[in-house]
């Protein structure tokens, strides 16, 4: 579907949510960032957009010479990956729950200890995959803590290859020729929640006296020149990488437990994996011009290119490929998009709503899921509708077995 255009007093915001409900607060957070003086052309708001910090989950931000940190975010380079296999349905055992117990074995999820010492959600004893891909990220990392060294942590490393909380993910889908994939959905992790909340700060900071003319002081900037743009950009460009490693490690050792899985038989890689972020800052050319995307809860489209778009771990996602819509600069939804708050969540629905809407699905059906319960994301079937100008769908998944990131505490304001 096209477009509706929501006009301003100064750029538009293009947003494609025909048919899908939108929080008044998370349009204020649109017009906000339209008002900005550095945005090019008009704000793309995606069909999953929603209300997030400074900026709106679910919105694509052009920008001349200047970039956001806030808008960016804390999960800087979250993403997802999927990969189809040749295994079908019919070669699942009837209970997956031993699958599932030996995924959450092999990757570290959730957070325990605050996570110091004793945090099952990082590395006791580093791998020496894990090792290996480090020693690729050490050398510009320490670059970076040169400058900035109050963003180096012990868990840096410790984090690479494990899973996290809120919303990430890890799971067995079957598509509609019933066809098992792997897909995850995961980040930068600690280092990543660092470098954003150390940036977004030293922009409140450098903007001074000027950062009370904002409609809100989390969209404070850098400008471009600036020292510290440039250092941002170095970091964030970093924390991104890492997060694509992340998600490799993780991918690389699910295959490895599927492969050993006494349930299983043999079975082959049939296409290459499709590793995408969906919170990042990118340089781009657009209607003519080089521009600083941000895409916050957004995948890059452009034309041909794959993308997976996940509904919730009890519904649909897709893999799809982008039609390169212009208007909304190469962009589609990151997901479904919450419709309520983890809190609300957790007090609309019981344990028994949970267990209904995952049946069929090997996951956690326990209280420390239910913020994630499906009811709690949009409609992914009016999502991808809103969005029919934006992707093509190649092929739509049916989660089996879902692994969650689970912690005592979890931020609203996860991708």
């Amino acid at each position: 579907m096209p477009s509706q255009v929501i006009k301003t007093k100064t750029r538009p915001i293009k947003a494609w949510i025909q048919g899908v409900p939108v929080e008044a607060e998370a349009l204020q957070q649109l017009k906000n960032i339209a008002s900005l003086p550095f945005i090019y052309r008009h704000v793309a708001a995606m069909p999953d957009v929603h209300l997030g910090k400074g900026a709106t989950v679910g919105s694509v931000i052009p920008t001349q010479k200047a970039i956001i940190p806030a808008a960016v975010g804390v999960d800087i380079g979250c993403g997802m990956v999927a990969l189809k296999t040749s295994l079908k349905a019919k070669d699942l055992p009837e209970n997956l729950k031993s699958i599932r117990l030996a995924v959450e074995e092999a990757v570290p999820h959730g957070r325990t200890h605050h996570g110091r010492p004793g945090d099952k959600g990082a590395w006791t004893r580093l791998p020496k995959k894990v090792l290996e891909h480090w020693s690729v990220l050490e050398k510009d990392f320490k670059l970076i803590l040169a400058s900035h060294p109050k963003i180096g942590s012990h868990n840096s490393v410790h984090h690479l290859g494990s899973l996290g909380t809120g919303n990430h993910f890890i799971e067995l889908c079957l598509d509609q020729d019933q066809s098992l994939w792997i897909m995850l959905h995961s980040g930068s992790r600690g280092v990543g929640n660092r470098i954003g909340t150390y940036f977004t700060q030293l922009a409140k900071k450098e903007m001074g006296r000027f950062l009370a003319n904002l409609p809100d002081q989390d969209l404070a900037y850098f400008k471009e020149g600036t020292k510290y743009f440039k250092d941002y950009v170095q970091a964030v460009g970093w924390a991104q990488d890492f997060a694509a490693y992340n998600r490799k490690i993780m991918l690389e050792n699910v295959i490895e437990i599927l492969r050993v899985s006494p349930d299983l038989p043999d079975f082959q890689l049939l296409e290459e994996a499709i590793n995408c972020h969906h919170n990042y800052v990118t340089s781009e050319r657009h209607f003519g011009q080089k521009v600083w995307i941000t895409r916050k809860g957004a995948v890059r489209a452009g034309l041909g290119e794959l993308g997976i778009i996940p509904g919730s771990m009890g519904t649909k996602s897709y893999i799809v490929r982008g039609k390169g819509n212009d208007q909304s600069f190469h962009s589609c939804s990151h997901g479904a998009g919450r419709k309520m708050s983890r809190t609300k969540a957790k007090k609309t629905f019981s344990l028994a709503d949970h267990a209904k809407a995952t049946e069929g699905v090997e996951c956690r059906k326990d209280a420390e899921v239910l913020d994630e319960t499906p009811e709690a994301y949009k409609d992914i079937d009016q999502v991808m509708a809103a969005q029919s100008d934006l992707v093509e769908v190649l092929y739509t998944l049916k989660q089996v077995l879902c692994v969650k990131g689970l912690s005592l505490f979890v931020s609203y304001f996860n991708s």
